[in-house]
């Protein structure tokens, strides 16, 4: 009596979704592409609104969709049932971005693609698509990025050569330059706030040390800003 029970529950006699082998190479699968997922949404991620959590979700939705789709594939009675629970559930979680939205996709396509015997197609498919997200990530592509830190000083002295000074040393380290605000303290004194877009930004103390070196400029600090021109 239990050797039957068990080889129904192996077997599915009713037509379900298939042996436990079956669902143990599609779950597997799925996991993995959706690994190679959230490894290229962490590896191409900019900004601040990185969440692990959201990573976790991109590795588990491939899974929970290859599994949904074999048992919606099995049954027409489930296929239905399916999508009566999910007309019913609301998910309320709104995404920061729009690239999120896009991983989210390639996640559930992922996911339809091994739940419904396509695993070549949906593993080819993503390693396309995470080449593109390595292109998108390696060239800035669509970025308008005019200025990546903020400049701040304060120049007491002759003024007019200290501008010059100062206009040599920001043509040096910087490729871009505009001088944001301008407060003169008094007639000998002025306190300038400039963004600028430093030819390296990793050599942004150069930059500070050169200017604090100079006779006149003190108060020097630079805030590095990369999101200063993007929205």
């Amino acid at each position: 009596m239990s050797g039957d029970w068990f080889n129904t529950f192996l077997h599915n006699q009713a037509g379900g979704p298939g042996s436990p082998g079956e669902v143990a190479l599609v779950a597997a699968w799925a996991f993995l592409t959706g690994h190679f997922i959230g490894w290229i949404y962490r590896w191409t991620h900019k900004g601040l609104s990185y969440s692990q959590t959201f990573v976790a979700s991109l590795v588990v939705v491939p899974v929970i969709v290859a599994m949904m789709m074999m048992l919606m594939k099995g049954s027409i009675v489930v296929a239905f049932g399916l999508l009566a629970v999910f007309a019913v559930v609301r998910f309320r979680n709104v995404l920061k971005d729009t690239r999120d939205t896009t991983f989210i996709l390639w996640a559930i396509t992922a996911g339809l693609g091994v739940g419904t015997d396509m695993i070549p197609t949906s593993v080819f498919g993503a390693l396309a698509i995470g080449a593109v997200f390595i292109y998108l990530r390696v060239t800035s592509f669509g970025s308008r990025h005019r200025f990546d830190a903020v400049l701040s000083l304060q120049m007491v002295g002759e003024l007019s050569s200290l501008r010059l000074e100062l206009k040599q040393l920001l043509r040096m380290h910087c490729s871009r330059t505009l001088l944001a605000s301008q407060q003169q303290a008094a007639e000998d004194t002025a306190n300038l706030s400039y963004r600028i877009l430093l030819r390296d930004p990793d050599r942004s103390n150069e930059l500070q040390a050169a200017l604090e070196s100079t006779e006149g400029i003190g108060n020097v600090s630079i805030f590095m800003r990369e999101d200063e021109s993007e929205v």
